[in-house]
């Protein structure tokens, strides 16, 4: 009951740490389970004693041979017929996690590899773990999945398993059973096309570029201006062009990142992103490179694939995983571009018939290109301001919007047959 109570406890408050307790993340490895802990310093100290909680940051330099020999010996995972799995500590760090009226909280950081004997799965395992545990009984360990590529887990949203923490009524630690089924490629597959899918819904700054270089896509030109609705085909034709320009483009980084034979510098390439949503708003009040939309999709789709890039990178998967998860991840990006153009750019080729669409695509213009302006400001600032504040707000109603778009054209077509028939 009292497990049950923590889990609830802390899936409410998230991997803060309220109470004291210990953390432990495991990223599921077909060879190998890598484990990470966060034990908070003063519950360590209770149980370790050494003074840890005093001058944290120089801990490690003071004791970190002792630290090491005390955590392997209080961590033995074993398969279920009992056969010992190797546990190599590989890493330590001491981190102020927050800060709270009774000063800094610290933690002590652990990166482990847990490896099994050969033939034997990483799916299904028995932890014994008894870390601040044996000696401070109020104690406990959250135990969370963090990635799994089998079981289409990744860090992005953990599992959360349960609890290692004392029974009181016996008087004792139990065994913790890890038990992840089977998982295998085409759950990791799937969820990495979710992901893909996730990121571009998630990520405004990408859609919006490709929607403000769709609002010209229907229109011929005039005399170097906008003109009229250039037909369905046309409209169609333009559209296939750009999407599978920005499509290549952006393929090209994302494959050439995932497989780090280049690194991309994160805050560079965010400016850019909102550089390009700047131009591409400037482009759909006045031409600027009329006839060449595609080139300028496939160029800066070459910018956004190395921030998609920087996902996959992050999940420190194996070759084959990796190479699925490129495919999976580009086609969850494609499936959700699709989608988002099916369900705007028939409005935009309806409106784009009528008097209306000149100040709609004028005013989506510019406040693409106020938008753009605030996303450049706050990642060379690191500081967000009133506009990217707007945008936060106005992207949590971007349903609404395409309804008033569709609403907007369905009228504006019945306009027309109206004034068709009156004429």
């Amino acid at each position: 009951m009292f497990s049950i109570l923590l889990v609830f406890v802390l899936s409410v408050k998230g991997f803060a740490h309220p109470m004291p307790n210990s953390v432990v993340l495991l990223d599921i490895q077909p060879k190998q389970v890598l484990m990470e802990l966060q034990l908070p310093l003063n519950e360590l100290e209770l149980a370790f004693g050494h003074d840890v909680n005093k001058n944290p940051l120089g801990l490690l330099n003071r004791l970190r041979p002792e630290l090491s020999a005390y955590l392997l010996s209080h961590i033995h995972p074993i398969s279920s017929d009992g056969s010992g799995w190797i546990v190599k500590l590989y890493d330590l760090q001491v981190q102020q996690v927050q800060q709270s009226p009774s000063g800094p909280y610290y933690e002590l950081t652990a990166d482990l590899m847990l490896t099994p004997p050969a033939g034997y799965s990483t799916r299904e395992f028995i932890l014994n773990y008894d870390i601040i545990l044996h000696q401070v009984a109020t104690h406990f360990a959250l135990i969370s999945v963090r990635q799994d590529w089998e079981g289409g887990v990744f860090a992005s949203e953990p599992i959360r398993l349960g609890v290692i923490d004392w029974d009181t009524r016996n008087n004792v630690i139990h065994p913790f059973k890890v038990s992840l089924g089977d998982g295998g490629t085409w759950q990791g597959f799937k969820q990495t096309a979710v992901l893909g899918m996730h990121h571009i819904a998630e990520g405004t700054d990408h859609l919006l570029f490709l929607l403000v270089l769709l609002l010209a896509a229907p229109l011929l030109t005039v005399d170097g201006k906008w003109g009229t609705f250039g037909g369905v085909r046309y409209s169609l034709a333009r559209l296939l062009k750009i999407v599978t320009a920005f499509t290549i483009g952006h393929s090209v980084t994302l494959v050439a990142g995932a497989l780090e034979w280049f690194s991309f510098p994160g805050q560079p390439v965010e400016v850019l992103i909102a550089f390009s949503i700047f131009i591409s708003a400037f482009h759909a009040v006045r031409p600027v490179f009329l006839g060449k939309e595609a080139y300028v999709a496939a160029g800066f789709g070459l910018i956004h694939g190395m921030a998609f890039a920087g996902t996959l990178v992050d999940l420190n998967l194996n070759s084959f995983q990796l190479g699925m998860s490129i495919l999976g991840f580009n086609l969850g990006i494609e499936l959700m571009q699709l989608l988002v153009i099916a369900v705007v750019f028939p409005w935009l080729m309806i409106l784009s018939r009528t008097k209306l669409y000149s100040p709609l695509r004028i005013g989506g213009a510019l406040l693409s290109a106020a938008a753009a302006t605030g996303w450049i400001i706050e990642r060379i600032t690191s500081k967000p301001n009133v506009i990217t504040t707007i945008m936060d707000v106005t992207a949590g109603h971007a349903s609404w919007i395409l309804v008033a778009l569709a609403v907007l054209a369905i009228l504006s077509l019945f306009t027309s047959r109206a004034r068709t028939q009156l004429g």
